[in-house]
Formats: structure tokens, sequence, C-alpha cells
């Protein structure tokens, strides 16, 4: 393998890929390249443009500690604001030139007799010494097996994929799914369709939103950098609470949640019948808890439909349920959320002695701190398994596997021509801490089946404790849990497997 190296591959250019190579850049490390495959950065503030696309974490905490934004419209930012936020950060910080759009990346191989990446994409190869990848963890659509799907004759889609051609005006329009993306969507097209019909599987939770816009004066405070962090604090700290007293565990803090969600729900919901069918039987938290103030409305309006019965086919007019009613349909809209290893599992990358990441996950997903693993040296995963947070902001997670990444880019420098590689006891070590604390979760013993589980039913998407654990054990790398790995020298890393 010849040709002068770079220091550093990223793949994918949403919120951790810009944050690794802002941070690279900053520490020196210049000779970079961010390979996106497509045509614009932004990764999920991208691709989800369906109507009433938001953050349900509040902006000031929805944005990177080191390129804070003072002047967020609202609390709780909108697809569009999101989006424009991340294009000023590549100009802000001159990422333009670092930028390989339209550029899909076919696989990569790690060459053991040079401690370099070879990676493959559509426009050539490229050659690195580190190799991150930034993919993202909610990325490939998750669409439902239903009998007679591709048989609808009118417009059908995901929300991931939405259809900005399709005027739903005085039309049937029916939408599977009562998860994160359907809570915000249903609001906003209810208005326009003749009839919407909701088929649900399983109720959500729903707390309380208190989305609201900031005013001249919040933006004039906010615009003062001490007073922005301590406000980021505090946004920070009320949620940490949350986790740290409930929502990863069954605890007297669920109980209580619960009744606000139920008091919410009443408030909202007059027919008792209904309520009763919008009422989890699962305990809070075990899926995700979503925020809303206006869905709960929305289904009570006489041109809006909730159907509990299962989906037994779709027909090429409509949805035949369980119980033989015949649902028309004009429009079709597949609310069914992500496959949450779908983009990692998607990456053809070969390690060390030719072993692939397919066969390294065979058993299922698994990464020291959701970061590195062994056999595959200066590879770094940004939001890998279980890295997923389901009561604060994943960018608090993103900075931390940023931090770590940053130890091994140092730690190369000063031995060029090898590699850092993590030894298979640590990652074993924090595999089996984590299922310990796993085993004890609300995830567990909630009462659910969720998207978070995989086939086999463990959680390899949320990590089941605080985002301050997490960064106090991730945020920075340590030499003893890793090993240095000469050229063509078999590391101390093989002598277990993982």
């Amino acid at each position: 393998m010849s040709g002068n190296p770079l220091d550093l591959v990223v793949v994918g250019a949403g919120f951790s890929g810009l944050a690794m190579a802002i941070r690279a850049d900053r520490a020196g490390f210049s000779r970079l390249i961010i390979l996106e495959k497509a045509d614009r950065i932004g990764g999920t503030w991208r691709d989800n443009t369906y109507p009433g696309a938001a953050s349900d974490v509040p902006a000031h905490l929805y944005s990177l500690s080191f390129a804070p934004r003072s002047d967020w419209s609202r609390l709780f930012p909108r697809q569009g604001e999101i989006q424009a936020y991340l294009q000023g950060l590549v100009a802000e910080h001159g990422l333009a030139d670092r930028l390989s759009l339209g550029t899909t990346v076919r696989g990569a191989t790690y060459d053991e007799a040079s401690c370099l990446w070879r990676v493959e994409t559509d426009r050539g190869v490229i050659v690195t010494r580190v190799l991150v990848g930034a993919v993202g963890a909610l990325h490939a659509p998750a669409r439902p097996a239903l009998p007679g799907l591709d048989r609808f004759a009118g417009p059908c889609f995901h929300t991931a994929e939405w259809n900005h051609g399709c005027d739903l005006t005085g039309r049937r329009v029916g939408v599977v799914g009562t998860g994160a993306s359907a809570v915000q969507i249903v609001p906003e097209i209810a208005g326009d369709a003749a009839h919407l019909t909701l088929f649900q599987r399983s109720p959500a939770w729903i707390l309380p939103r208190h989305d609201r816009p900031y005013g001249a004066v919040a933006k004039t405070l906010l615009g003062l950098a001490p007073l922005r962090r301590l406000y980021r604090a505090s946004l920070f700290w009320r949620r940490e609470l949350t986790a740290l007293f409930g929502f990863t565990r069954v605890s007297r803090l669920t109980a209580g949640a619960e009744s606000l969600a139920r008091a919410h729900l009443k408030r909202t919901i007059a027919d008792p019948d209904l309520r009763r069918r919008l009422t989890p039987s699962y305990r809070l938290g075990c899926k995700r808890v979503l925020l809303s103030d206006d869905f709960y409305p929305t289904l009570a309006r006489p041109d809006v439909s909730l159907v509990t019965e299962a989906i037994r086919e779709v027909t090429p007019h409509g949805v035949v349920t369980a119980d033989g009613a015949e649902h028309p349909l004009d429009v079709l809209i597949l609310a069914t959320g992500f496959a949450p290893s779908g983009s990692f599992d998607r990456l053809a990358l070969t390690g060390r002695d030719g072993r692939t990441l397919a066969q390294a996950w065979r058993k299922g997903a698994d990464a020291f701190h959701g970061i590195a693993m062994a056999g595959f040296p200066n590879l770094f995963l940004l939001l890998g398994p279980n890295t997923g947070l389901g009561h604060n902001s994943v960018l608090a997670m993103v900075e931390a596997q940023v931090a770590h990444v940053l130890g091994g880019l140092r730690w190369l420098k000063k031995n060029p021509g090898r590699a850092v590689e993590v030894r298979a006891q640590a990652q074993s070590a924090f595999r089996a801490s984590v299922d310990a604390r796993l085993a004890d979760s609300i995830w567990a013993r909630g009462g659910c089946g969720s998207w978070y589980l995989d086939e086999k039913g463990r959680n390899r998407t949320l990590w089941p404790g605080t985002a301050t654990a997490y960064r106090r054990g991730a945020g920075r790398l340590r030499r003893r849990d890793y090993t240095l790995v000469g050229p063509l020298q078999r590391s101390e890393a093989a002598a277990t497997g993982p």
C-alpha cells in the first residue's frame, strides 16, 4: 500500500461526523476527509423532512457544546432550523473543502503490513491511518412486513422518505405506527386530510411537551455566554436526574411519571374508551417516552380514527384489519421507525486476519464503550452499540466518543507506523458490565418488546445509565485498555476473542 495516507477518514456528515472533523482539525489532525453518500450534509436532519419533524431535546442542549448558537427560535427546534445549524458548522469551521459529497463507501480493509485502512469508494480508493464510522444509529428505515403492501395502488412512503409532491388535501390518509414520528406528523396533516386513520399496534407513554418560542429578552440573555452555559447545564442536569432516579429502572419515579402521563391523557381525551385504548399496559420507559401537546387532541377530532386491531393485509385501495373491517385509503404513510443497527450492518469492513464486521457481530453488535472493537485496529465508531440515550441529549455521548478518538489520534502521533487496538479483555469486561446493568433495567423488566431489542431480546441500543457515567468511562482513552500494534505484529488483543 503506497501513497501519503490521511490522518483520518470520517464516514458520514451528520452531527457526529461533523463533530469529529471539527475537533480533529482543532487538535492538529488536519489531513482528513468526510465521506458522505448524499449530496448534502445533515444525516437524520437532512433525510427526515416530514411535516412537524422536530427534536425532542431542547435546542440549547441539542447542539455541540463547543459550537453553541444563541438565537434558537424555540425550545424544541424544528428540522429546518437544526439542518441550518449543521450547515452553519460546515461554513464556520471551514469544512467545505474536507467534504466529499455524493461519495458511497463500498468497503474498507485494514492492511496489517502498513497499519493503514484502505477505503474503497465509488470515486476511488482512499488510504488513511484512522477510520471513523459516523453513519448514525437511526438511518435505515424499518418497513413493516405487511401482506400486500407492494400492491397498494396509491402513494405509499416511509416518513424518512417523505413525498412532498403528494398533496394530502381532501384524501383518505392512513398512518401506520404511533411512535415518535407519528406523534409529530398526525397533528400536522390531520387538518388537510378528508379523514385520517391511525393504525396502532401498541400505545406510547406521552408526556406534555410544553414547547414555546424564545422571546427577544430570552434571546438577548442567552446571547451572554455565562448565562447560556448555565441554562444548558440546567437542561442537562434536569434530564440526568430522571435517569438517576428512574427511566432506566422501575422505581417510585416510574409510577409518578406514569401518573403525570395519565393525567395528561385524561385532560385532553374525554372519551373513556379512547383513553383506554391509548393507555399502555407496560411501564413507562420500557419504550421510548414521547413528548406532545397536540397529539391527543388531534385523535379526539371527528375526522380522525384510531384503529387498534392488527393489520391483516394491505389491499390496492386500503387496509383490512384482523376483525375483517376494511379501511379505504388513498395514501398510506409508514411511520415505523428505523432499524437501530442498520447503518453499521451495511458497512463492509474487514479487519485484522481478514475478519469482517459481520463475522465479529454474528452474535450481536458489540464494541468497547460502543466505540472500538478487538480485531479492528485504528477503527472507531460513533454512536455504536449501547450508546443511545432515552432521557438526555445523545450529543453528550457523541462528544465523549470524539474525545476518546482524539486520545487515540494523539497516541498514534507519538508512534508513527503503528496502530491502536482495544484489548479483547477490556471489551469483554465492558460488555459484561453493560449486560449486568441491562438485566435489571426497565427495558428488561418493563413488560414490553421494543426496537431497542435485537432478535435475541438483548438491548444493544441504549446505554443503561446516565450520560455523566458514560462520559466518565468513555471520555478519555485509557491506554491500559488498548495495545499498540506494529506492522504484521500479532496484537495482544488477539489473545482472547471478544
